[in-house]
C-alpha cells in the first residue's frame, strides 16, 4: 500500500545537466490511477525526447499490458517489463529482445517453500507466451485465454527446455498483510528467487535470482555507454526500490510505499499530480 503525507513540490534541486536517460516506473508512477496518461504527462515526455533524453518505461508489468503507453511511445520503442525479466521492443509489436528467465525447478521450488511457511498461498505463472493461473486464483477476465491448473501442471514440460520461458512467479494470500508476506517469502525462498512485490494487496512477484529493474536497467545503459550518474528514475513501491537505488537522482512518488522513499534521493508529487512531469518540466527548464 502506497503511503506517507503530501509533498506539495519535488525535494531535492534536480542535477546540474539534463540527464540522458529517464527510467519511469509506470503504475502508481507515470500512469495516473485509471490507468491512463494525462495530456500534461504526455507532453513533459515529447519535450523529453525532443531535448535529447532517452526515456525509458520501466515496468512490472509483462509484454502484454503495455497498450496503456503504446500510443505514447518515445522513439525507440523499447521498454523494461516484468521487473527487468524481459526487455521489449513494443514498437515491432512487443518482440522480445532479451529474457532473463526464472527456472522451472527452482519455481517449484519456490512453490513448496512458500507454501509451507504461508498456507493458503494460490500461484498464477507469467511466460513469455501468457499467463496461467491456479483454480483458486482470481480469475483474470482480460485473460480468458489463460490455462486453470494446478502450479505444478504449469510448470511442468514434457522435455526439460521444451517450454516458454518463465518471466515471474505470482504469489497471492488472502489473509496476511502484504508486507509480513513479502518479509515470510524472502525468509524461506529468498536465496532461489528474486521476491518483490508492485501490488496493494498481498502479491508477491518471483523473478530469477539477482533479476530486478536495476540489474537490466544497468544492462542497457552500460551498452549505450549511459552511467548511473547520467540517469533519473521515479518509483513508488518495492519494485522500484532497486533501481531508485541505482540511478544517479531518483525520485520516489509522495504517495510511495515507505521503502521506496527511503531508497530514493526525493520526491515528487504523486502519480495523480503529474509528479513525473512536474520533475520532468524542472529539469528541461533548468537547461534552456
Amino acid at each position: 500500500m502506497r503511503e506517507n503525507g503530501p509533498v506539495t513540490t519535488p525535494t531535492e534541486a534536480p542535477p546540474a545537466a539534463v540527464p540522458r536517460l529517464i527510467a519511469t516506473d509506470l503504475d502508481g508512477t507515470l500512469l495516473r490511477d485509471d490507468k491512463t496518461l494525462s495530456a500534461r504527462t504526455i507532453a513533459a515526455l515529447v519535450a523529453a525526447e525532443r531535448a535529447g533524453v532517452h526515456v525509458l518505461f520501466v515496468t512490472g508489468r509483462p509484454p502484454r499490458w503495455m497498450d496503456a503507453v503504446a500510443s505514447h511511445l518515445p522513439a525507440h520503442g523499447t521498454a523494461i517489463c516484468a521487473n527487468g525479466a524481459a526487455v521489449v521492443d513494443l514498437g515491432a509489436g512487443g518482440r522480445l529482445i532479451k529474457v532473463h528467465p526464472l527456472g522451472r525447478a527452482e519455481a517449484l521450488d519456490v512453490v513448496h517453500r512458500v507454501r509451507a511457511v504461508a498456507p493458503g498461498t494460490t500461484f498464477a505463472v507469467e511466460f513469455t507466451t501468457g499467463f496461467h493461473y491456479e483454480p483458486l486464483y482470481p480469475p483474470f477476465h482480460q485473460d480468458p485465454w489463460a490455462t486453470v491448473a494446478p502450479v505444478e501442471k504449469l510448470l511442468d514440460e514434457e522435455t526439460p527446455g521444451s517450454g516458454a520461458p518463465v518471466l515471474k512467479l505470482l504469489a497471492r494470500h488472502t489473509d496476511i498483510a502484504p508486507d509480513t508476506f513479502l518479509a515470510l517469502a524472502r525468509e524461506a525462498a529468498g536465496d532461489r528467487v528474486a521476491f518483490t512485490r508492485s501490488s496493494p494487496s498481498a502479491l508477491l512477484e518471483a523473478g530469477g535470482a539477482g533479476v530486478s529493474k536495476a540489474r537490466t536497467l544497468a544492462e542497457y545503459c552500460a551498452e549505450r555507454g549511459v552511467g548511473p550518474e547520467e540517469v533519473v528514475a521515479f518509483g513508488d513501491m518495492p519494485n522500484d526500490v532497486e533501481m531508485l537505488n541505482w540511478a544517479g537522482t531518483s525520485y520516489a512518488m509522495a504517495n510511495a510505499h515507505p521503502a521506496a522513499v527511503s531508497a530514493a534521493s526525493g520526491r515528487t508529487l504523486t502519480n495523480e499530480e503529474d509528479g513525473v512531469a512536474v520533475v520532468l518540466e524542472r529539469l528541461l527548464a533548468a537547461a534552456r
